[in-house]
């Protein structure tokens, strides 16, 4: 009798064990595992700190974006007048001018890779779930832009409407998006042959709402990897943009600006270069461990 009870209550602990397995939703799980992962952690804190530092910066320094200072140019790194990353050619403070590019930088990665992914995921999930002619329609569109190089498409936009940040969101929202549809489409075909689909389907529910509720929520995966991927690819592109003289321009300033302006002025002021350089390098790492961890955490077969 006392090895049916032992027997029994070991099975009970087990079936209750399971119980909280099975219990646990798979955002949890994903988040516990991403949780265990020190490189991803380790990118989310340092790029947590940049971003506060950032914010507040500019505002924990005596010196302005507009600030000159005739008799400090070309000053390196020192605390003397709280110069903490010293000055560029023109004396001005490059502690200051260095958060303020963040701000930027950082801006046009996060608004632009919101663009892409609105547009990304609507396109590619209404071509994936319809099928057919629609499917066939959309994506040749799709092939066509893919056609237009990034910076040819850049120029036409400066030529026309002129030198505005904005036109650097759309430009580069405009381009970004398109790979963003196609892994969309991909996992759409893959997920309305599923039975809850059919089940839906069966249910009566309208296909806005099944892409809504059904589609789009079991997708959203591969889409939250590539996002981490695609925000220090569209920084990357705004650095060489406005490295050409096609992005963001003075008075407002960007790491791609400042790093513009520091190959430069190698010779004379090598901080000018290595500190926002620096600080692009460490975010791009940043993205991309958060990026392999979400994979990581994500991934169905490793749980």
């Amino acid at each position: 009798m006392g090895f049916l009870t032992k027997r029994r209550d070991q099975q009970l602990a087990a079936m209750q064990a399971a119980g909280r397995t099975v219990g646990r939703s798979l955002w949890q799980d994903a988040l516990r595992r991403f949780a265990t992962n020190r490189a991803a952690m380790g990118g989310v804190v340092v790029l947590l700190l940049i971003s506060l530092l950032a914010v507040i910066g500019p505002m924990i320094s005596p010196h302005t974006l507009e600030d000159y200072y005739w008799e400090y140019i070309l000053v390196p790194p020192t605390f003397e007048n709280a110069h903490w990353f010293g000055t560029d050619s023109n004396g001005r403070d490059m502690f200051v001018r260095t958060f303020h590019g963040a701000r930027i930088s950082l801006t046009i990665g996060v608004m632009t890779t919101a663009v892409a992914l609105l547009i990304g995921v609507t396109w590619g999930s209404v071509a994936g779930y319809f099928g057919g002619r629609i499917d066939n329609i959309m994506m040749r569109f799709v092939d066509v832009l893919y056609a237009l190089p990034l910076l040819f498409f850049i120029i036409i936009l400066v030529t026309v409407f002129g030198r505005n940040i904005y036109l650097v969101f759309i430009g580069i929202g405009a381009v970004e998006w398109l790979t963003m549809s196609r892994i969309v489409r991909g996992q759409t075909l893959s997920v309305k042959q599923k039975e809850y689909v059919e089940a839906a389907r069966a249910l009566g529910l309208s296909n806005l709402q099944i892409v809504r509720r059904h589609v789009v929520p079991n997708i959203i995966g591969p889409v939250i990897v590539f996002v981490t991927l695609l925000i220090p690819t569209t920084i990357l592109v705004e650095s060489y943009l406005s490295f050409l003289g096609l992005g963001v321009q003075e008075p407002m300033t960007s790491w791609g600006v400042l790093i513009s302006q520091g190959a430069a002025s190698i010779d004379t002021g090598p901080w000018l270069l290595v500190i926002p350089g620096t600080f692009l390098a460490v975010t791009l790492f940043c993205f991309n461990f958060i990026g392999d961890g979400l994979r990581d955490a994500l991934d169905p077969e490793g749980r």
